[in-house]
């Protein structure tokens, strides 16, 4: 019975030290991490959803060309905006030929054919693209980004044009073979006719030639934890050191990573200089890399579409912008400011694996908002003020965003024009 219960005791101790040993080793703060794999980083579950990388590729306009130098303007999450892009993702296009920018006649085009263009604004690498649209590309066409597509259709020809515009500038792919016909094109650009009607002197931006109706709304808000980010983002939340800089700026690091909050902008920037290379990187392979790690580490408090991917000497920088409304009135992006960061999320990777993350410590709680509708001016009026605004520089686009403004406990989110220079430079107009 002696020997029995020695026996027991025995097996128990032996239990407690391996026990004791597994918190030793992995548990205590200040243990090296290492071998947890990236995969098993701790989520933060209240943050935001995971998204997939395809609900992200949506172009920032669509643009339709009704002929006679008559034009409407359509912006996502608006009725027919949803419409289009969804049967337009249903046609395959093939047989891609590659031509020079040159070869077409783009203000004839523009004023008297109707058309479709749609607005990728900083581009979309093409293996990318074929998540959202059926394409078959051939390998030098594979390698590039799009900026633009133009579908179109001429009186002269029995079958309808698909152009697919590179961001280098200088040259354009045409689909030799489209699932689409002429009848087709005008369908699609008939449900612009009764639409808000928009003028344009080069193609560069439209106007409205009447006041232009957005949501404004304010809706309560509220701020991530530092300990919410150090858990999704640190290995051992638990073995991070806390630094303050003189800018008052607040610093947590496990010795390889950091984590730096300005809380006076609410805004997070997270570094990992150590990470381990992933090899052979591409715009579109570190474009699915940062949407993962951004799953993994603070999900999407919202809508977002892909709003850059580029290169940065030997980083990739990519970012993602938020957008805000819903249909029938349309989504539109909210505006990232100086002094309040917000609606925009920032990754940076080299060779495929991200390095750097920034975004916006606040959150807001759209279902619980108050709203209302606001006209942004057009024609004549807004023409004035262009006219002013544009005196020391060209302008390049212009584009409704909404600008987000802190009160108190709230975020109100104000419409405004955007007017974007030729020098990349901007300025809001109410």
């Amino acid at each position: 019975m002696k020997e029995r219960i020695k026996s027991w005791v025995l097996a128990l101790l032996v239990v407690s030290s391996l026990v004791e040993s597994y918190y030793l080793i992995y548990r205590l703060p200040g243990s090296d991490s290492a071998v947890f794999s990236e995969n098993l980083y701790v989520k933060t579950d209240n943050m935001g959803p995971e998204e997939k990388v395809e609900n992200l590729l949506f172009p920032d306009k669509m643009i339709i060309h009704l002929g006679n130098n008559k034009h409407t303007l359509f912006y996502p999450s608006s009725t027919f905006y949803n419409l289009i892009l969804n049967r337009l993702k249903g046609r395959s296009f093939e047989s891609f030929q590659r031509r020079s920018v040159q070869d077409f006649d783009w203000a004839k085009i523009r004023s008297e054919n109707p058309g479709i263009e749609l607005s990728f604004g900083s581009g979309i690498p093409v293996a990318l693209l074929q998540r959202v649209m059926q394409l078959s590309p051939d390998s030098l066409f594979s390698g590039e980004s799009i900026d633009r597509i133009w579908i179109y259709s001429a009186k002269s020809d029995s079958k309808a044009h698909a152009v697919f515009f590179s961001t280098r500038g200088d040259i354009v792919y045409e689909a030799a073979k489209a699932d689409l016909t002429v009848q087709d094109v005008q369908q699609h650009v008939d449900f612009g006719k009764s639409w808000t009607p928009y003028t344009t002197l080069t193609g560069d931006y439209y106007i409205p030639e009447n006041n232009l109706s957005l949501v404004a709304s304010e809706m309560p808000s509220g701020l991530y934890t530092v300990e919410q980010m150090q858990s999704s983002l640190f290995f051992d939340a638990g073995s991070t050191r806390y630094i303050r800089e003189k800018d008052g700026s607040e610093i947590y690091t496990d010795s390889k990573r950091s984590l730096q909050v300005d809380q006076e902008r609410n805004w997070m920037s997270y570094s990992d200089p150590t990470a381990l290379p992933a090899g052979e990187s591409t715009d579109a392979k570190d474009v699915l890399e940062a949407v993962d790690f951004v799953n993994q580490h603070g999900g999407w408090n919202g809508t977002y579409r892909l709003e850059a991917a580029r290169e940065n000497d030997q980083d990739r920088l990519v970012s993602f912008q938020q957008y805000y409304g819903s249909y029938p009135y349309g989504s539109y992006p909210v505006l990232d400011q100086p002094q309040l960061h917000y609606g925009i999320i920032h990754l940076q990777l080299q060779q495929g694996t991200v390095t750097a993350y920034e975004r916006s410590l606040m959150y807001s709680k759209e279902d619980q908002s108050t709203k209302r509708i606001v006209d942004l001016p057009g024609g004549d009026a807004l023409r004035k003020r262009l006219a002013e605004v544009g005196k020391s520089s060209p302008l390049r686009d212009l584009y409704p965003v909404y600008m987000p403004v802190v009160k108190g406990d709230k975020l109100e989110l104000v419409p405004v024009w955007k007017v974007v220079y030729r020098d990349g430079s901007t300025l809001t107009l109410k």
